[in-house]
């Protein structure tokens, strides 16, 4: 379980808040999903839940204990997060790459244990990214080095998981392949935590839909209640239709144009 009950959270030197006042939860055996326009406070959700940046007021927590009582080896055995943005240092193995999921687990000192191994070769399997074990992370695409963040996330196996836009640079096939797995591990019990723009995905797997605009909620329920024409018009400022998808019964978003074909 994550939850955050009544967060604030400021940059340095910032007049207002980037999340003001953000209460909501994301139990575990399903996928949560935020979303919102550019700006609304999304990522910085984010960056809150991997320590960069000090709750003002309110409280997080994991699992039912207060987010600030963990140390960061703690942390990361409870909650594992995909940020957004990340570029390594210096290349490095693919598979090295997922195995650094392990570290929370081990000694600081030690090497990789027989369950270490275990943890990867099954990221590995469940991200189908068995042929790239002997590539480096300079040698991806854009969607194969997803992939292996999303892989490196699951190596860890902490009960939480938060991806923050896991699907940039996935092709179809491997956009829906990445959202049917985030619903397995949600189904095997863990809480997954989803920042996404694509609310046509959002609506086909997730439970719980909370939309922010300016930082505060302004509508937290099922993708079925949430995914109102007029709410999304006032959200996002753009006309939009919201219809069903007639093969699977989801709400599907449909931007129009202001203005016809010339």
């Amino acid at each position: 379980m994550i939850r955050f009950d009544d967060v604030v959270l400021r940059y340095p030197r910032a007049t207002q808040p980037a999340v003001d006042g953000v209460s909501f939860e994301a139990p575990p055996g399903s996928i949560t999903a935020i979303a919102g326009p550019n700006g609304s406070g999304k990522s910085t959700i984010v960056r809150a839940l991997l320590g960069r940046l000090p709750v003002e007021r309110g409280g997080i927590s994991v699992h039912g204990r207060p987010l600030a009582a963990f140390d960061r080896r703690a942390v990361a055995r409870e909650l594992a997060v995909v940020p957004q943005r990340e570029e390594p240092v210096f290349p490095r193995p693919v598979r090295d790459f997922i195995a650094m999921g392990r570290f929370a687990h081990g000694s600081r000192w030690g090497g990789l244990s027989a369950a270490d191994h275990a943890a990867v070769d099954a990221a590995v399997r469940r991200t189908d990214l068995a042929t790239y074990m002997d590539r480096r992370t300079d040698q991806l695409s854009g969607g194969e080095w997803q992939r292996v963040r999303v892989a490196r996330a699951l190596a860890q196996g902490a009960g939480a998981l938060v991806l923050d836009e896991p699907n940039s640079f996935l092709d179809i096939a491997h956009e829906m392949a990445l959202f049917e797995l985030l619903d397995s591990i949600a189904r095997d019990g863990a809480a997954v935590l989803l920042i996404s723009h694509e609310l046509n995905l959002v609506a086909r797997f997730a439970s719980r839909l909370v939309l922010l605009l300016h930082g505060k909620v302004i509508a937290d329920g099922t993708p079925a209640d949430v995914m109102n024409g007029d709410l999304l018009e006032r959200v996002y400022g753009w006309p939009v239709v919201v219809s069903r998808d007639p093969a699977v019964g989801a709400p599907v978003l449909v931007p129009l144009r202001r203005r016809g074909p010339r």
